[in-house]
């Protein structure tokens, strides 16, 4: 049901359509739907061998597309979020929490200049004000935590398109920004467009869903609860919701010309452990373990990507941009500094060489020489201070590997490990040369 300020919004889109929405030009191009669950580990996921919850809708789709083993985020929220928009390591443009800089391109711009109409749903948490989602290149969003933070679950605050709304009759945030994204869909249907939904779910305080029979319609301001017992309810929220947006693809008969691509932003919370193929595994959100950065990654794109297919490919979200790039056919400015690499190939069924190396900076609030550094290929983990690590033998990274004796396949993963790293750090203390140059960091009030 339309409120009086959605249909507004829905016919100043109508009057804003060209009168013909569709040429030759963007025909060929697919439609692309970005989600990304907040604190959802690999180990949540059905598919991938999750057996705490129940994930029908993401184990469907990755049945008639490709699930990804070896898909990486940051740890923690804000770090991923600025990466997998701008497509560069945190190690060159991460600030503080809760912050994208300002001079920032992202995904949004480069799409937006070829032609695809924008739109952000769900949490934000990078700043700018009620024009921020407008200027780092989104043409509409229906957001939480914009310029305040209220709650977020029943009867939350959002800002939608330059307004703060609040609501007070049992509704469910989650629903509100799902229900924007699926009318924008329908609004674009004859259209290129991204829609990118950087989910509410299920990040803590762990609530009852309306699907829960505790559910109550008149809760207000949820951040102070906690429960655990919530929290397979919300994932399978999570999963409900993906189900919505993909039906809805093929209620327009648009789903073969729209690949979807769902993903987490960082590992589990902390106090949550879940079962992985018969192994417990505690929620890492936070900490550069595998527990913190692997997240489960799912795409499909029916009719073009064959279904059931399951990849070893090593990715991580500065992998994201590229990727959006070439599937959109668009260009990507020069000087981005992009390190990522497109795995659209593998989508469409061409032959992807993928990449040997991946590479983490990581401090939550953006403190240069705090931080912790790593890189890593699917098995072998190198930190900057010399710890290297097998992460299939030893998850928990209890026990480094002596590189004194390291031979065979430890001793060439090593060495090609600490070239790139040694790169990274090169270029981390150019970059951060340049942003202290700029004033970007918070001088220490002196007592």
């Amino acid at each position: 049901m339309f409120t009086a300020q959605k249909l507004a919004i829905y016919l100043l889109a109508i009057i804003a359509l060209p009168l013909s929405s569709t040429s030759p030009a963007t025909a060929a191009k697919p439609n692309i739907v970005l989600i990304m669950a907040d604190d959802m580990g690999y180990e949540c996921v059905a598919a991938n061998g999750g057996t705490s919850y129940e994930t029908p809708r993401l184990d469907k789709m990755a049945e008639g597309g490709m699930r990804f083993l070896n898909c990486h985020s940051q740890p923690i929220c804000t770090p991923s979020r600025v990466q997998i928009m701008t497509g560069i390591y945190n190690n060159r443009n991460y600030i503080r929490f809760g912050l994208l800089d300002p001079r920032a391109k992202t995904f949004a711009h480069v799409l937006k200049k070829a032609g695809y109409s924008t739109c952000v749903v769900g949490k934000w948490q990078l700043q700018g004000g009620l024009d921020g989602p407008k200027h780092f290149g989104f043409d509409e969003y229906c957001l939480w935590q914009v310029n305040r933070r209220p709650g977020r679950y029943t009867n939350p605050g959002l800002e939608i398109n330059g307004k703060q709304v609040d609501y007070n009759d049992g509704q469910f945030g989650p629903d509100i920004v799902s229900d924007y994204l699926c009318d924008f869909i329908e609004r674009h249907k004859d259209r290129p467009f991204l829609a990118y939904y950087p989910m509410i779910l299920p990040h803590w305080p762990f609530v009852p869903t309306p699907d829960s029979e505790d559910y109550d319609k008149s809760a207000k301001g949820q951040d102070g609860i906690a429960e655990k017992k919530y929290f397979p309810g919300m994932v399978s929220y999570v999963d409900k919701i993906v189900g919505k947006i993909t039906d809805k693809l093929d209620a327009l008969a648009i789903r073969e010309n729209t690949v979807v691509i769902f993903t987490g932003d960082n590992g589990t919370y902390k106090g949550v452990t879940s079962l992985l193929d018969g192994r417990a595994i505690q929620g890492g959100k936070g900490i550069t373990k595998d527990n913190g950065t692997h997240v489960p990654m799912i795409a499909s794109w029916p009719g073009t990507l064959r279904p059931g297919q399951v990849t070893d490919a090593l990715i991580d979200f500065s992998d994201i941009l590229p990727t959006l790039a070439e599937l959109s056919g668009a260009k990507v400015p020069g000087g981005l500094q992009l390190r990522g690499t497109s795995f659209a190939p593998l989508l469409q069924g061409k032959p992807f060489e993928g990449r040997p190396f991946i590479y983490c900076w990581y401090e939550r609030n953006g403190r240069r020489g705090k931080e912790s550094q790593h890189s890593r290929d699917a098995r072998f983990k190198l930190y900057h201070d010399g710890r290297f690590h097998d992460v299939v033998d030893d998850f928990a990274e209890k026990t480094p590997l002596d590189v004194a004796t390291l031979e065979g396949g430890a001793k060439t993963a090593y060495d090609k490990l600490k070239k790139a790293l040694d790169e990274e750090m090169a270029i981390n203390e150019k970059a951060t040369e340049v942003l202290r140059k700029r004033g970007v960091f918070k001088k220490k009030k002196k007592k």
